[in-house]
């Protein structure tokens, strides 16, 4: 053999040298793949049997159960709303120390831990009677304050103004006065009770029935106060302000439109009443203005109609939109006064403009387990107070002759 050919024959033994180095690389990665994925399957088919038996578990617990507990899914629980719920089952001491609600020795909803409930199943929420809450707290201005009072600066005069000559001296004119009115706030307060035995019984829902039965109080109460308080120790409402015609109104007083009947509409043309009221309110205010009565008054008005037979209320065309008594919203509010002889029974006016609701945005609560045993007492209070802050705004429709 040449030496031309050995060196040919060398040179191709030398290329096929790479070729078998990138198969060798290429079958070390696929059984490396192959191992792994075989890992992994093996790994979610464990995690899938541990939840599993993890399921199981929670289902033989809930089984042996006899009903739901207020720590049922503790875990989840965010940790204020678990502490919230165990200072006010027994007191601040467990609370602060995270004391679990399931953490006694006997339990009486399990069976070998003291035997199961034998009272009958209780619902879990409380079905009370419904009050109605409707409030001009709706339609009024309402702020949040950090102060013990809220003032409402008020400019209600008019700036002089005067025509000039292009060479004449320049008269002084009239200045606008600015007027105070401080709106303080009061304690609102609800003392609601429960026996300690049943704070103990898990499938109470206490927070459910705590937050339900403060709301409700606070609610009739404000919702009260804003119409007719008198200013002691609770928010002014707007028809405890002295009324007087509108003819004869000044600033500091609310001005009424006469029915023309003492008690009653007119029998005849009994709607003019409605239309004088809606006009007796300046125009800026008339676009945001809302009509506020209760429900026999509202009865009433809705049998209305016009000179051509037509109805003055209509009722709303969309969920949630409240009906309409001349084009104008109607807030049902059921502490206004019925229509009787010099009542007041239905107001008109920019509420926003005209009435100024001022509070603190805490609410504390306080447990009593001392004063009422065995009851515990929960003293809940919060500060809110209110008065007119524009008295042009708001108008009254007076049943009498004049």
């Amino acid at each position: 053999m040449s030496d031309t050919q050995t060196a040919a024959g060398t040179e191709r033994a030398t290329d096929t040298h790479p070729a078998r180095e990138v198969k060798a690389a290429l079958t070390g990665f696929l059984s490396e793949f192959a191992a792994q994925h075989a890992e992994l399957r093996t790994r979610v088919q464990q995690q899938e049997e541990r939840l599993t038996m993890l399921d199981r578990k929670h289902a033989r617990l809930s089984s042996s159960a006899g009903r739901p507990s207020l720590s049922t899914g503790a875990e989840a629980e965010p940790m204020h709303r678990k502490a919230f719920a165990a200072y006010l089952r027994s007191g601040a001491d467990e609370a602060l120390r995270g004391v679990s609600l399931e953490g006694k020795a006997m339990r009486t909803s399990v069976n070998a831990e003291g035997g199961f409930l034998v009272d009958p199943e209780t619902a879990e929420a409380i079905q009370g009677v419904l009050h109605s809450a409707a409030s001009i707290r709706a339609i009024a201005n309402v702020v949040t304050v950090e102060a013990t009072s809220f003032d409402v600066l008020v400019d209600h005069s008019e700036l002089g103004t005067g025509w000039a000559t292009e060479a004449g001296p320049a008269t002084e004119t009239g200045t606008p006065l600015i007027d105070r009115i401080s709106i303080p706030l009061h304690e609102l307060s609800a003392m609601p009770k429960a026996s300690q035995r049943l704070l103990d019984d898990a499938a109470f829902d206490i927070e459910g029935w705590l937050a339900g039965r403060i709301a409700d109080r606070f609610a009739r109460a404000e919702a009260a106060a804003f119409i007719s308080g008198d200013g002691v120790d609770k928010p002014k409402g707007f028809l405890n302000h002295l009324a007087v015609a509108n003819t004869a109104w000044q600033w500091g007083r609310l001005g009424y439109v006469p029915s023309g009947a003492a008690g009653a509409f007119k029998a005849a043309n009994g709607a003019d009443a409605i239309v004088d009221l809606v006009y007796a309110l300046d125009a800026p205010y008339r676009a945001g203005a809302v009509f506020v009565m209760n429900s026999k008054t509202a009865g009433a008005v809705r049998k209305m109609k016009d000179g051509d037979g037509r109805f003055l209320w209509s009722d709303g065309l969309a969920a949630a939109e409240p009906a309409r008594l001349m084009g104008y919203p109607v807030l049902v509010a059921e502490d206004m006064p019925d229509i009787g002889a010099g009542a007041h029974a239905i107001a008109f006016g920019d509420f926003r403009a005209g009435y100024t609701i001022a509070e603190r945005p805490d609410l504390r609560v306080l447990r009593d387990p001392f004063s009422a045993k065995p009851h515990v007492l929960f003293y809940a209070t919060r500060r809110v107070g209110g008065d007119v802050s524009d008295f042009k705004a708001i108008k009254l429709l007076r049943f009498a002759t004049s």
